[in-house]
């Protein structure tokens, strides 16, 4: 009997959390014999738990599905829900419940080191509770900051948009021949890869950003504000970029010197403001023109200068792990494993979705030079490959083409 597989999304979505979708709904497709319908379950886990699902090999069309590829977000909605520790938990079964009502034979959860967790604990149920259904996790998030895997999808965008951006604000900041500083404030709550991404935008040594902070780094004020004073002798226009997670020796985040940040439904702090922070100091110190700037989502949606091989490697990822579960594989990761040589090249692998779930990979803290306030050579050649190539966007009125569910609100 033909089994029907399911997928569901979750966490942040990113600029090509829609290309694993479409890379799973594509290699289910290619298996009528072995593969009945691609199921998506609503807002993750949780949407599913209310009933909510899709029937994506039936809704969508060969065209919607090239529209998917290239649409930013996550189609399928996204949710933040953290299953119990508890085994014996009503959930579980009334989750095992709906997935042999759907027929289902497995399930592949797309997202970042919390939707690894989900993934984890329903692999840990199904072998108690002897359900012979498999669980894949496919990688997801723009803080590439998931262990085993040598990078995740959607990173490589959002380098692209970050050092594409900090050099257009560079260009903007040096019109004016008066002394001023602009801070640019990038995601990373505990890694600083994505703010990292912004060293790619220098176009020689020496170029903005002259400096850059990462949270791998104790972050001191009175440093920081030498660090400034030593810039603007050196450049009338100066430009920093730090992490939105920077924090200083005892711990303390630098966003809350002003106010408490507040927590999400996993725990997180809710991290906003340090750029913002930043700019009263310098501007009291200096008493120059302070300018700061926030990216916020601009980094994980932005579709128009996102990276063909991101896009290509997240949706290979998909078809990997559809490959995986027909060969009777449970309870793993879909990891990238890059290959040696001159040439950029990536062979996929498999690790336990333990190793995974609810750790982090920060950024080496040997990349980090200078007084902690720059990036070293060795990130520039790890990054560089992931962002490459333009894709082909569909544009109507000058515009990109994506794809709405009509849940969404988005259409009449």
């Amino acid at each position: 009997m033909k089994k029907n597989i399911l997928v569901g999304q979750s966490g942040g979505p990113t600029a090509v959390i829609n290309a694993s979708l479409y890379g799973v709904i594509q290699e289910g497709l290619s298996h009528p014999d072995e593969i009945g319908a691609v199921y998506g379950m609503i807002n993750g886990i949780e949407g599913f738990l209310s009933g909510h699902t899709i029937n994506l090999s039936a809704e969508l069309s060969k065209e919607d599905l090239e529209l998917l590829r290239l649409t930013p977000a996550a189609y399928l909605g996204s949710c933040r829900y953290k299953l119990p520790e508890n085994m014996d938990a009503s959930v579980y079964p009334l989750l095992f419940e709906k997935f042999k009502a759907m027929n289902i034979g497995a399930v592949f959860y797309i997202g970042g080191n919390d939707s690894m967790d989900t993934a984890d604990k329903l692999s840990r149920y199904a072998a108690m509770a002897k359900e012979d259904i498999v669980f894949i996790g496919v990688p997801k998030t723009i803080d590439n900051d998931l262990p085993v895997t040598d990078h995740t999808p959607g990173y490589g965008s959002a380098a692209r948009y970050v050092a594409s951006t900090v050099r257009e604000i560079v260009l903007d900041a040096s019109v004016y021949q008066q002394p001023a500083v602009t801070i640019i404030e990038l995601m990373g709550r505990h890694a600083g890869w994505v703010t990292a991404a912004s060293a790619l935008a220098r176009k020689f040594p020496g170029d903005n950003p002259l400096l850059i902070y990462l949270p791998e780094s104790d972050f001191d004020m009175e440093a920081f504000l030498n660090d400034i004073e030593g810039a603007l002798k050196k450049s009338t226009a100066v430009v920093v970029c730090v992490s939105e997670g920077i924090h200083d020796a005892s711990g303390r985040l630098v966003c809350e010197y002003s106010t408490e940040a507040q927590v999400d439904t996993f725990g997180h702090k809710m991290l906003t403001g340090c750029g913002k922070l930043l700019e009263s100091y310098v501007r009291g110190r200096f008493g120059v023109k302070v300018r700061s700037v926030e990216l916020n989502v601009n980094q994980r949606c932005s579709s128009l200068i996102s990276s063909l091989t991101d896009i290509n490697e997240a949706s290979e990822a998909g078809r990997f792990a559809v490959r995986a579960a027909l060969e009777g594989v449970t309870a793993k990761m879909i990891t990238f494993e890059r290959e040696e040589g001159a040439d950029y090249s990536i062979r996929f692998g498999l690790t336990d979705v333990s190793n995974v779930c609810n750790k982090e990979k920060i950024f080496p803290p040997h990349w980090i030079t200078g007084n902690h306030n720059d990036i070293g050579p060795e990130f520039t050649a790890y990054a560089l490959p992931l962002i490459q190539g333009q894709p082909q966007h569909i544009l109507e009125d000058g515009l990109p083409r994506y794809l709405y569910r009509k849940e969404q609100g988005l259409l009449p």
